[in-house]
């Protein structure tokens, strides 16, 4: 059976997840992470692991800072560029991810398509190929005729 999503859509799938969400991370990264048995698709789940991971963190901190800004710190200035330098590189650092892992190896549905087209022939013992071989057996069985 063909499967429906290609490897590099399901790398693609863990990043844009991750960049959305935590809790959409939390299922398809976790899911990837304990049930599947593509190793490439594990490294991936772990490199968005710990992407997601710094980025929440860095998001905490803006949280602390705002709360400390609510309380009369009058951090308001620096509250705004440290959150717009942590949306823009959290939207550059997980489209270049996404990217690369999208683009990276080989497409194997390509590979198949490819591999389908073009089969090996193995030669036989006289030099024949298994196709003229395997005709050439027939004609050697065939009972013969006599006229």
């Amino acid at each position: 059976m063909k499967e429906l999503w290609s490897k590099r859509w399901k790398k693609l799938l863990i990043w844009v997840c991750g960049y959305l969400s935590i809790v959409a991370y939390a299922i398809v990264g976790g899911y990837t992470i304990v049930k599947c048995d593509d190793r490439e698709l594990k490294e991936t789940s772990k490199r968005a692991f710990i992407v997601v991971l710094i980025f929440t963190a860095l998001e905490a901190i803006s949280l602390l800072f705002s709360a400390i800004n609510s309380v009369g710190g009058g951090m308001s200035g620096f509250l705004s560029v440290y959150h717009l330098i942590v949306v823009i590189g959290k939207i550059v650092v997980f489209a270049c991810f996404a990217i690369l892992s999208f683009f990276e190896g080989k497409d194997e549905s390509k590979a198949e398509k490819r591999s389908e087209k073009t089969l090996p022939t193995e030669k036989t013992a006289g030099g024949a190929s298994a196709e003229e071989g395997g005709a050439q057996a027939e004609l050697n069985d065939a009972p013969e005729q006599t006229e």
